[in-house]
């Protein structure tokens, strides 16, 4: 009767070393994943309640209050009130499709969207990247913006303005795809003004744009004034 036993102990035993060996790595940066977001939660019950606020339900994929350090994934922080409110219903509204933020969208009252909308539009603004040196392509990319008067709408400094949204700072691939899906119609601005000025666009030019707007740092100034 012993002997199964000693068996199944090593068997048992063999199976944790082994999936240590295995998982173990996971396992480590799982646990200090999870002694991070406990700091985390501390510091925000100091600050402003406890963790996580529903704002902070974003920074998975726009980063910690809405400072995002991917370039696929949009900064929210310091876009215009305006703009963020005019998405969070689009997106809700289905005029924008989006399989991730749709459901998101939808879960929200007026009251949370106007409450999210304030307080990204009040967080400091970051780059999203550091842009690759490229001169060149940066000096096609501004020429371009300037021949759009992309500021007309966007503000002086492209710092976003009502329902145009901040562009300088943000992720060049991000760009990129919203500038390419307006210019295919795969996006579509409400006044149509979008879809006009990237259908002059040729491909070459799309990168260019958006490898200049990334590497513009923006002005931090221009959001504390809003």
């Amino acid at each position: 009767m012993k002997r199964p036993l000693i068996i199944v102990a090593i068997v048992a035993i063999a199976a944790v070393v082994g999936a240590g060996a295995l998982y173990g790595r996971d396992i480590l940066d799982g646990m200090q994943y999870e002694k991070a977001m406990a700091r985390i939660g501390e510091a925000e019950k100091v600050n402003a309640g406890s963790w996580p606020q529903p704002q902070e339900t974003c920074f998975v994929c726009h980063g910690p209050r809405g400072q995002s350090l991917n370039a696929w994934y949009p900064a929210l922080s310091a876009q215009p009130k305006a703009y963020i409110a005019a998405q969070l219903h689009a997106f809700a509204n289905d005029q924008r499709p989006n399989p991730y933020m749709g459901p998101l969208a939808k879960e929200m009252s007026d009251a949370q969207i106007d409450a999210l909308a304030t307080y990204f539009a009040q967080q400091v603004p970051t780059r999203n990247e550091d842009v690759p040196a490229d001169a060149n392509l940066q000096q096609r990319g501004l020429a371009l913006v300037q021949a759009r008067s992309c500021q007309a709408c966007h503000g002086e400094k492209l710092m976003g303005k009502d329902q145009a949204p901040r562009l300088v700072g943000q992720g060049a691939d991000y760009l990129a795809k919203q500038l390419a899906d307006f210019k295919t119609g795969a996006r579509k601005d409400p006044t149509g003004a979008m879809n006009g000025i990237t259908a002059t666009l040729s491909s070459e030019d799309v990168p260019a744009v958006a490898r200049y707007l990334a590497s513009v740092s923006p002005d931090r100034d221009v959001a504390a004034s809003r």
